[in-house]
């Protein structure tokens, strides 16, 4: 029997013990690296009740929402049975807890029955180097050493549908004001410029408040088309089309435009924006999405599907009631994802009553991400000049903030771990019952 350590170095091992660290989300940073799942059908045979509730989980996980999945219980005798009278699926994945060669044999009897381009993943106990090569040797696609968490479940289907040639998506980075007036669009303007400079890769900053936005304003750019040509236009939208109405601001950071006009009505679905998603994915590293404080079916389908969330709020009770109904929804809605990063914006305004980010963080069960001090002088003037912070002052403590928060929604920080400091007698107002 080999050792983990030496398993370690096989391909495709994933090790049993990488459970993330349970908290109030389930999702730590190693999501950052599970791909989504194609549209395929997959068909579970669990052993376990504990492999059960996994598969379950990744059921009703964002990244699985294309596929559709199927689990029984009875593992490969199960299977066998079942696909003796039909059809095998895109994907087969099967739970043993035989040895050796009971598990090969009855992977035997399971290849007869299986249809060509049925790929099989096999969920077994035992570290055996020499068992995982004879497995590949018979044309299983993927072996997982239980007990399997949710992330190596649907990392590993992930990868077994990706195109090896194809380019890297890109990362999506939503940020969303909890309240209306909070800095939202400020935060992610000079964010997203501080991505593409510090880590000189390719941003595209997309303004999504259609009628109002201030990202032109901001980076001094006029541009005759933006954002509503791109939704207007499905089927003329691929990467050629996207290339010719982005606004170059400089040389990593390009600007989807709202059109900030009142002369019609935005009243898009659910799925409006999602393709011009998908391209600009496709098109560059890191998409930014600058959300309006505002609340439909396409402003929740976007934070249930984006990489990373940011919330921007400032220390007041109002703020904080909205960020504990955001949090909360985004629990439920995305509970294998890492928390949303917490931004708290105008801290210190003289004479304001206000809670302190610690507490604001804790009650929600976060941590803040970065905390921006009330500077109107500084950011009036940027905003007057269509400047970013660090373009009027590069060595201003602001600047490093956004150069902080720049590095986490990036991916390649880790998140600070959350932290719990209830806010005791404010914060039951927001949970009381009206009597």
């Amino acid at each position: 029997m080999s050792t983990n350590a030496e398993l370690k170095d096989t391909p495709g091992y994933l090790d049993p013990m990488s459970e993330p660290a349970e908290h109030e989300y389930a999702g730590t940073g190693e999501t950052a690296n599970v791909g989504s799942v194609p549209r395929i059908t997959v068909h579970g045979f669990c052993l376990t009740d504990a492999t059960m509730r996994v598969a379950e989980t990744a059921m009703e996980d964002r990244r699985m929402s294309k596929a559709h999945l199927k689990l029984d219980m009875g593992g490969i005798p199960a299977a066998i049975d079942v696909f003796a009278q039909a059809p095998t699926p895109n994907l087969v994945m099967v739970e043993s807890n035989g040895q050796r060669e009971e598990l090969l044999n009855s992977l035997d009897q399971l290849a007869e029955y299986c249809d060509a381009g049925t790929k099989v993943i096999v969920i077994g106990n035992m570290n055996d180097v020499s068992l995982y090569r004879d497995l590949i040797a018979r044309g299983v696609s993927e072996y997982l050493i239980a007990p399997v968490n949710v992330y190596q479940l649907i990392g590993a289907i992930a990868e077994l549908y990706s195109d090896p040639e194809a380019e890297p998506l890109g990362r999506t980075i939503a940020f969303f004001g909890i309240k209306g007036g909070c800095g939202s669009s400020t935060i992610a303007h000079n964010s997203a410029w501080a991505l593409g400079r510090n880590f000189q890769s390719e941003v595209v900053i997309t303004d999504l408040d259609l009628p109002f936005g201030t990202a032109g304003l901001d980076y001094n750019q006029d541009p005759l088309q933006g954002v509503f040509e791109a939704i207007s236009s499905p089927d003329r939208l691929d990467e050629t089309y996207l290339d010719r109405i982005l606004s170059k601001c400089n040389e990593h950071l390009s600007l989807l435009a709202a059109p900030a006009t009142l002369e019609r009505t935005y009243d898009h679905s659910e799925k409006s924006f999602e393709l011009l998603f998908e391209t600009m994915r496709a098109t560059v590293p890191n998409v930014v999405l600058d959300v309006p404080h505002t609340w439909n079916a396409w402003v929740k389908n976007t934070l249930l599907n984006v990489d990373e969330i940011v919330l921007v709020a400032e220390p007041d009770l109002a703020n904080l009631r909205n960020a504990k109904n955001a949090v909360d929804m985004l629990k439920q809605l995305r509970p294998n994802d890492r928390p949303p990063h917490l931004v708290m914006n105008k801290v210190n305004v003289p004479k304001r009553p206000e809670i302190k980010p610690e507490e604001f963080a804790g009650a929600l069960g976060l941590t803040v991400q970065a905390s921006i001090p009330f500077e109107p002088q500084l950011f009036g003037t940027a905003a007057n000049n269509g400047q970013m912070i660090s373009e009027m002052d590069g060595k201003h403590a602001v600047a490093r903030v956004f150069d902080d928060l720049a590095n986490a929604i990036s991916g390649k920080v880790q998140p600070a771990k959350v932290v719990r400091s209830p806010l005791g007698g404010l914060f039951s107002k927001l949970t009381r019952k009206s009597g």
